[in-house]
């Protein structure tokens, strides 16, 4: 049930990307700056979505590892635009209340599974 929840805020959230890269080109003409945030924004689900077919706990882990780093990244790239004006203040809270949850998320599962592991190692 989490993942499923996950799945589903990381699919919101990429295409939350998709859009405000689609307006950015538009507005501003910008493709270097608008491309990271694309590919990083877009790469936290495709990662999440990797984790459900993991072949173990560590590859699972892995992949959420990395969907974390991804999101962490694309947060930065949300500073970097609202602190360059391509953003304005209301878009970037939305953005950024966003990002911090998929981030809450990803840092709670990826806890909780190593706890399981180091748990069931012991036994």
């Amino acid at each position: 049930m989490a993942n499923e929840l996950l799945n589903d805020k990381a699919l919101s959230f990429a295409i939350r990307c998709v859009n405000l890269y689609k307006e950015l080109r538009t507005k501003r003409d910008d493709y270097i700056l608008c491309k990271q945030m694309l590919r990083s924004g877009t790469s936290i689900g495709a990662n999440i979505s990797e984790s459900t077919n993991a072949q173990s706990d560590m590859d699972y882990v892995s992949k959420l590892s990395i969907a974390l780093k991804e999101a962490d990244e694309t947060y930065y790239w949300f500073k970097l635009l609202k602190r360059t004006d391509y953003i304005n203040d209301n878009e970037y809270i939305s953005l950024e209340k966003d990002v911090k949850e998929l981030i809450a998320m990803l840092t709670t599962l990826i806890k909780n599974k190593k706890k399981n592991i180091n748990e069931a190692t012991k036994q």
